[in-house]
C-alpha cells in the first residue's frame, strides 16, 4: 500500500500538525502564504498568547537592558567613548551571529516529525506566513534565555568589565536587527538602503531561499558567497 500524504488544515491549529508532514514538510513550509492573519499555532490559549509578539515590546523591553549594561561598564571605570566602541564591537558581533542563526539553524533541513515542529516554531512560521506581523519579532521568553548563551559566548572574548558593554552592544544589535525586520516586511520605504534592503529580504523569502541571509545588511552574505545574484534581487518586490 502507498501511504497517503499527509494534508495540513489550516483552520485547525497547526504547530501538531506540520510534523506528520515528514519529507513533504520542507517543500510545504517554503510556500508561503501571503496574509496579514496569522494562523492559530496551539489549542491552549496560553500557548497561544505567548507565540505573539507585537514589534514594539523588542525595544520596550530591551533597551533599558542595553542602558545597564552601558552604564556598568562605565561604572566599572570606561569612559563613554571606550564604551561607545564596545557598543560598534557589538553591534559587529551581533551581525554574525545573525547571519550564522539564520544560515546554520534557522534554515536546517529537516524531516522527523519533532524537529519539523521545533523548525516551524523556530522561524518555519514566518516562511509559511511571512506577513504575519505578530509572530516576526522574537518573543521575550525565547529571547531572554538565548541571552545566557550568548553573555557566555561575549565573555570568551572580553575582560570582566567590557563584558557587560560588548555584550549590551550585541543585544541593541538584536534590537535593531528585529526592528529592522518587522520594518522590511510591513514597511514602503522609497528610498535607499530601506528600499533595497526590503526588496532583498523579500527575494529571500519569495525567490531564493537558500541565499541572502543577512537582515541588517549583505555584509556577510558577501564574505561567505551567499549573495543572490544581482539580476534576481532587483526583481523582487
Amino acid at each position: 500500500m502507498v501511504a497517503q500524504a499527509f494534508t495540513v488544515d489550516l483552520d485547525k491549529p497547526l504547530v501538531f500538525q506540520v510534523g506528520h508532514l515528514e519529507e513533504q514538510y520542507q517543500d510545504w513550509v517554503h510556500q508561503p502564504i501571503v496574509s496579514k492573519e496569522g494562523p492559530r499555532f496551539f489549542a491552549n490559549d496560553v500557548l497561544e498568547f505567548l507565540t505573539r509578539t507585537k514589534w514594539w515590546a523588542v525595544p520596550l523591553i530591551w533597551l533599558p537592558v542595553v542602558c545597564w549594561c552601558l552604564n556598568t561598564s562605565i561604572q566599572m571605570g570606561h569612559t563613554v567613548p571606550e564604551v561607545a566602541l564596545m557598543v560598534v564591537a557589538g553591534i559587529f558581533i551581533w551581525t554574525l551571529v545573525e547571519y550564522v542563526l539564520h544560515r546554520y539553524l534557522f534554515h536546517i533541513d529537516t524531516k522527523s516529525y519533532w524537529t519539523n515542529t521545533a523548525h516551524y516554531l523556530l522561524h518555519g512560521c514566518h516562511h509559511k506566513h511571512p506577513m504575519d506581523g505578530l509572530r516576526l519579532v522574537f518573543p521575550p521568553t525565547a529571547a531572554a534565555i538565548l541571552c545566557y548563551p550568548f553573555w557566555n559566548f561575549v565573555k570568551l572574548f572580553t575582560t570582566t568589565t567590557t563584558t557587560p558593554g560588548v555584550f549590551g552592544g550585541g543585544l541593541l544589535g538584536y534590537v535593531i536587527y528585529d526592528c529592522t525586520h518587522y520594518y522590511l516586511h510591513h514597511a514602503h520605504p522609497s528610498f535607499d538602503p530601506a528600499k533595497y534592503l526590503k526588496k532583498y529580504h523579500l527575494n529571500h523569502h519569495f525567490r531564493i531561499q537558500n541565499k541572502g541571509f543577512g537582515i541588517t545588511s549583505t555584509l556577510w552574505d558577501h564574505v561567505f558567497g551567499t549573495l543572490p545574484s544581482t539580476k534576481t534581487a532587483g526583481k523582487s518586490s
